[in-house]
């Protein structure tokens, strides 16, 4: 697929950047110890948030392409944002939902809390720019469409002009009273046939111009769906980013589940990209941090968000915020740990502790 390969050679192109800058002092920053004692480099996030954005919004159907973009590119900034100043020794405790709560109280900013305001806000800009699939299109304002039915028969007479009258010195026999051509009815009204008085002066052509339909925006409740979904999956994805692999891994299986279905090239770039910064992320060289894990949840979410079915979206959302909320409590590590299926599968391509 041709996405998925434009993804994944701008993650490698990406990759490879970053192994330059982590070499360098300019890289100092980016540099964090990982759980099992190793050097690694969260220049592998920025690699990918940059690859999966880029190919996100080239693959993007026409009315979720804005959107993409605006999620895709804050969810990266933000992210990268977190991982430096979130690094800081007064940001060490403010981690986590009740953590930022904690510093909000004491009168601080967590680094964590400006991250998930600024995805918050990406969230609800998407929810406005994305369109709604299934509405028709709307004409552009001042815009006269072409008819698409025949024009009535014979030429248009001039202004002013009087017909002749018919051969012979009579005029044409008019209709008995009461009858005359069937009004069309309402029903057949599209596209530049009649729809009824209500709808305005005919044009030029003999024909009513098609009625302005409404603004084809998401509903108030489709909005909230979208936001959630976006913001809520961009956080999910970083919580697994704990172990080598592990928020990779996740986002790959959900781009790949997600590829179906006219919305599904939004995610054939990311899956590329994605799939290119495994190796480097299992060999325990690069990290994705919050700044790629954030970016590439982002664009999951958004592709959740084009679901058809408005409840399977708010099934997902239920799903996403309780397992959001199960992470203050649980140790998502712990569950994988003592579940034989997800052991195996978090521990595949991971070098030994």
């Amino acid at each position: 697929m041709l996405l998925a390969a434009g993804g994944a050679v701008a993650a490698r192109v990406g990759l490879a950047g970053a192994a330059g800058l982590a070499a360098h002092r300019a890289g100092a920053p980016w540099r964090r110890t990982n759980y099992a004692g190793r050097p690694v480099t969260l220049l592998g996030g920025p690699a990918l948030a940059a690859a999966a954005t880029a190919s996100a919004v080239a693959g993007a159907p026409s009315g979720t392409r804005a959107a993409a973009a605006v999620v895709g590119t804050v969810s990266g900034l933000v992210g990268a944002y977190d991982d430096l100043a979130g690094a800081r020794p007064e940001q060490a405790r403010d981690k986590g939902l009740a953590g930022h709560l904690r510093a909000l109280r004491a009168g601080r900013v967590s680094a964590g809390a400006v991250k998930v305001a600024g995805i918050g806000a990406a969230a609800a800009a998407a929810a406005l720019l994305v369109e709604d699939p299934a509405a028709p299109h709307r004409p552009r304002p001042g815009h006269r469409p072409e008819p698409r039915s025949a024009p009535l028969q014979g030429p248009r007479p001039r202004p002013g002009h009087r017909p002749e009258p018919a051969r012979g010195g009579t005029r044409a026999p008019l209709p008995p009273t009461g009858e005359g051509p069937p009004a069309p009815h309402r029903s057949q009204a599209r596209g530049g046939t009649l729809q009824g008085a209500a709808a305005g002066p005919c044009n030029g052509a003999g024909v009513l111009p098609p009625a302005a339909g409404p603004l084809h925006r998401l509903t108030v409740v489709d909005a909230v769906l979208t936001t959630g979904l976006v913001a809520g999956t961009a956080n999910l994805v970083n919580l697994l980013d704990l172990r080598p692999g592990r928020a990779a891994k996740a986002a790959t299986l959900l781009a790949a589940a997600g590829l179906r279905g006219p919305a599904g090239t939004l995610v054939a770039g990311p899956l590329g990209a994605g799939l290119a910064v495994l190796p480097a992320d299992l060999g325990e060289r690069v990290m994705l941090g919050d700044c790629g894990a954030n970016a590439v949840g982002a664009l999951l979410g958004l592709r959740l968000a084009a679901l058809p079915g408005r409840r399977a979206r708010a099934g997902l959302l239920a799903g996403v915020v309780a397992l959001t909320l199960a992470s203050e409590r649980v140790s998502f590590t712990r569950v994988i740990e003592a579940t034989p299926g997800l052991r195996g599968l978090d521990r595949l391509g991971r070098r030994r502790a």
